[in-house]
């Protein structure tokens, strides 16, 4: 096997590169979607305990007894 010359070591060294940057991408992607299913997950979580709320909120002000720990 003959010595590789400095271009072609060069040529190798960035091949292996480009193929370790893009697994890493490919990574970064799935995390990109995870985290974006997560917030849609969260979004729609919030939604549904702001209606909540404001359906056990509408009967007007809550009586101040309802704030006293349990102790009271």
């Amino acid at each position: 096997m003959e010595k590789l010359n400095d271009t072609e070591q060069r040529l190798m060294a960035l091949e292996v590169k480009a193929s370790f940057t893009e697994d890493l991408l490919d990574q970064l992607d799935l995390v990109i979607v995870r985290q974006q299913e997560q917030i849609n997950q969260l979004v729609r979580e919030l939604a549904q305990l702001r209606q909540q709320a404001g359906e056990e909120g509408s009967g007007g002000p809550r009586p101040a007894s309802d704030d006293l720990p349990p102790h009271y």
